[in-house]
Order: structure tokens, then C-alpha cells, then sequence
């Protein structure tokens, strides 16, 4: 399982800079403005040599207004449910009394706790840190958000207190098959689906949102092919989730869909792509998994309805164009059953064997029908292409000036390679590797005017002498 660390201090000590800083991203917002930040905000870290959840939080204040105490709350449960917590604290306002009550409720929980001094490009670390001394922290870093410093090296000690992965997961998997995690907001009917797939009622199904409390993994066979079916938590929005049990089902979600080789996105029909379902969707592409969509409770519903749900899909789902729709019933089981081999193919796809000759004749028909720009009026040449990992699959490509390829030719190598390969279900990464100029230290030839002067300068002072 990926450890979660949480991000928790004052409002503007630079939690949501550090988020982005760690995930690589610009999920969360950033201003001077204290109290940007409400809700817990989930991401995939991406710097450090292992993969973890980052959890931001909201600002802890003294203010007693109905807002911070939400915010409040939030922060708690992100604590509760994290691994380790990362406290941040502001260098250049220096020891707050606030500072000095969030580390005593943060001693309290008995999480690893670990002092983060935000805000400190240019300051003496000795210095900085002994001003931090009372608050009894024994791990303590200086780090720049903003500009980076010292955060590779916070991050590196922090995933050190965790065990990697056991090496038993990986022989284990053949054992699991497919693992498919369904996932959705709460009562889209992912446990009626499961239900169906299965064909007995193995899980809670009932009318009521947040019934499934944890994540369920359910092993079963089907025409000679193993399955695991993980039917999850509901995630719903977070200013909604009032009760303790529920804390973890974010988390739970996430974890499910990075250890998942399909995930299938189970949507309400009557309701349409909510905000949830976008931010569902955004982690599931951050985490490069094959997908696919189960639009559910289609029974019931007029010719003219489905084919307004139908241009509002096509519409809201354009940006993910490589994976399957199914109009479903997990109710009655229309069309259920047409979802293994839309799962069997995209599992298939997603961890294809491609060979480098013919990744290469693809790159060539697709620079010779649209070649990439200039840059600087210089042209960018692609050499060849050649796998450089699965699931989902990644094409490295060769060339010079690869650095200034744009978005625009990235997805559109993106698009050729998947129509050419015919990969259902799953997304394709584009790599770009510039080669390194082997003559590019040495000096260049003297062109023919530098031979012939350096002719006559030996003619000059270089005369034999005759014995």
C-alpha cells in the first residue's frame, strides 16, 4: 500500500506550494491569501524514489468561526488517516503561539511527525532550527517550496521509515488475475454491478449512499480467466463526510485504482459526469491505468433522454476518447455482460510487448504525414522509437530538439500510435530522449586556407637540417 503523508500548519506557511512541489502538479491553488485551502486535496507524490498519496489540508488557526472549525476538522481527520504528517511552520514569521499548540495535537495522535521549516532560502539553517527548538521536534528540515531546496532530501528521509514493497506482491499477481477496481460516487451502484458480474449477491447492496464501507477485494473465474473484483467506497464530496468510518474511503479509493491493472468508472445515468466523477477520472489518468466507463441505471429511461445523456457524455468524455462506454443495468444485468471483454482487452492492451522496428515505421508515416515544427528555424527530427515500459504502455522516441516538441505533437504522436496499435482501453505515454552529439567536443577540421598557412609556417621555421 502507498504511504499518505499529510501537510498540516497555519494557514499560509506554503502547505498547497509543498502539494504542488511533491505531486509535480498545480492540483491546488496558491496565494498570499490565508485560508485558500478548505477541503483535504489528494495527489500522487512524484518526487522521492517510492510512490506515496500527499494529503493537503486547510489552515489551523485559533478563529472559532463555523468555517475553521470544518477546516479544522478536515486537518484532524487527514492526520488520522495519514502515515506519517509533515508539519509546516513559516521561517520568517518565526515561533507562533498557533505553531506551538498544532505540534502539542499533533504530539498527541502519535503519527510520525516530522517539522518542516518552510520559507527558508537564505536563512542559517543552524539558527533557523534552534528558534523551532521548543517545540520539542526531533526531525526537522529547511526546505524552500517555492524554489525546491531541501525538499528532495525531506522527502528521502521521510519514505526511509517505510518498508518498500515485498517482492511476494509481484509473484502474487498471476494468482489475482485481472484486479479491476470499480469505483464511482456513492449509490452509482458499484456493488449492485459487482453483484451482477459475480451472479450472487456477495456484497451489501442497498439504497442508501456510503453503505460500503471499505474497499472488498473478491477473487472469481470466468472462461478460464482469474479475476479480482475491488469494489470501494463511494467517494462523495468531502465537505459532506461527517462520520469517522468514512475518513478513510478516500485514501482507500486511490490505493485501489494504483493497484488495480482495469479501472472501471461506474456513472448514474440520471445524474451525468459530476464534479466528483471529473476529479475520479483526473486521479485515474494521473495514474496511467486502463479505464473503462459502465453508465449505469439505463433501464427506464425515454429514446429522447438517452440520446441527450449520450451528446452530453461524448461532450464531457472527449479528452479520454480511448475508453469503452457501456450503457448498462447492474440492476437487470443488460449489457453487463459485454464488460469482460472490454476489461479483457484493455488489460491486454495496456501491457502489450511492442517491437521497435515497428514502433519506428509508425513514427516515420506519422512525421512524413505531419511533420513536428520548427524551432528557431531549425527542424526537430525523430529517429526511431522503442518500448520503454507497460501498463499503460511507454514509447521512447529518439531525436534532436526532442525538448522543444509541444503538447500539441506529443498527443498527437499519442493518438497515431494508439489507432495504429489498436490499444482499447488504455492510455499511451510519450517519452523524448535527445541524443548526445559524439563530435560535439571535439575540435572541429581546419578547412583548407588554415592547411595550407600551416604548411607555410613549417616550411618557415621547420627546415630539415642536412648532415
Amino acid at each position: 500500500m502507498k504511504p499518505v503523508i499529510a501537510l498540516v500548519g497555519r494557514p499560509n506557511v506554503g502547505k498547497s506550494t509543498l502539494f504542488n512541489r511533491l505531486t509535480r502538479s498545480r492540483a491546488a491553488l496558491v496565494s498570499d491569501y490565508p485560508g485558500l485551502t478548505r477541503d483535504r486535496n489528494y495527489g500522487t507524490g512524484r518526487v522521492g524514489d517510492r510512490p506515496y498519496i500527499v494529503v493537503d489540508t486547510g489552515g489551523l488557526s485559533e478563529a472559532a468561526d463555523a468555517v475553521d472549525r470544518l477546516m479544522a476538522a478536515q486537518a484532524q481527520k487527514a492526520v488520522e488517516e495519514a502515515d506519517a504528517v509533515l508539519f509546516l511552520v513559516d521561517a520568517r514569521d518565526g515561533l507562533t503561539a498557533v505553531d506551538e499548540k498544532i505540534a502539542a495535537r499533533l504530539r498527541v495522535s502519535g503519527k510520525p511527525l516530522v517539522l518542516v521549516i518552510n520559507k527558508a532560502e537564505g536563512l542559517t539553517p543552524a539558527l533557523t532550527e534552534g528558534e523551532f527548538a521548543p517545540l520539542g521536534i526531533r526531525a526537522v528540515h529547511c526546505v524552500s517550496s517555492a524554489h525546491g531546496d531541501g525538499v528532495g532530501d525531506l522527502i528521502e528521509e521521510v519514505l526511509a521509515r517505510f518498508a518498500p514493497a515485498p517482492p511476494e506482491e509481484t509473484e502474487a499477481e498471476d494468482e489475482r488475475g485481472i484486479q479491476i477496481a470499480i469505483v464511482g460516487r456513492p449509490n452509482v451502484g458499484k456493488s449492485t454491478l459487482l453483484n451482477r458480474m459475480l451472479g450472487e449477491e456477495r456484497v451489501l447492496a442497498f439504497d442508501q449512499p456510503g453503505t460500503t464501507r471499505d474497499s472488498i477485494y473478491v477473487p472469481f473465474e470466468r472462461d478460464g480467466q482469474r479475476y479480482t473484483l475491488v469494489d470501494t467506497a463511494g467517494v462523495r464530496r468531502r465537505g459532506r463526510i461527517h462520520e469517522t468510518v468514512e475518513k478513510f474511503s478516500v485514501v482507500k479509493t486511490l490505493q485501489a485504482i494504483a493497484e488495480a491493472h482495469v479501472v472501471l468508472l461506474v456513472l448514474d445515468a440520471q445524474q451525468g459526469v459530476a464534479e466528483q466523477d471529473a476529479k475520479l477520472l483526473g486521479h485515474i489518468i494521473e495514474s496511467g491505468k486502463a479505464l473503462l466507463i459502465a453508465v449505469n441505471k439505463w433501464d427506464g429511461m425515454s429514446p429522447e433522454d438517452r440520446l441527450a445523456v449520450k451528446a452530453a457524455l461524448e461532450r464531457r468524455l472527449a479528452f479520454i476518447d480511448y475508453a469503452s462506454v457501456h450503457f448498462i443495468s447492474a440492476l437487470h444485468g443488460s449489457g453487463v455482460g459485454n464488460l469482460f471483454e472490454s476489461i479483457t482487452a484493455a488489460y491486454h492492451a495496456s501491457n502489450s510487448k511492442l517491437s521497435t522496428p515497428m514502433l519506428s515505421r509508425i513514427l516515420e508515416r506519422a512525421v512524413e504525414r505531419h511533420a513536428p515544427p520548427l524551432v528557431r528555424g531549425r527542424r526537430i527530427k525523430l529517429r526511431y522509437a522503442h518500448q520503454g515500459g507497460h501498463n499503460p504502455p511507454l514509447i521512447v522516441i529518439h531525436g534532436t530538439q526532442t525538448q522543444a516538441v509541444p503538447d500539441s505533437y506529443r498527443r498527437y504522436l499519442e493518438g497515431v500510435y494508439r489507432e495504429a496499435l489498436e490499444l482499447e482501453g488504455t492510455p499511451v505515454r510519450i517519452e523524448f530522449r535527445t541524443g548526445v552529439n559524439p563530435y560535439r567536443d571535439r575540435p572541429s577540421p581546419p578547412t583548407p586556407r588554415q592547411q595550407r598557412r600551416g604548411r607555410a609556417r613549417t616550411r618557415q621555421t621547420g627546415k630539415r637540417t642536412r648532415h
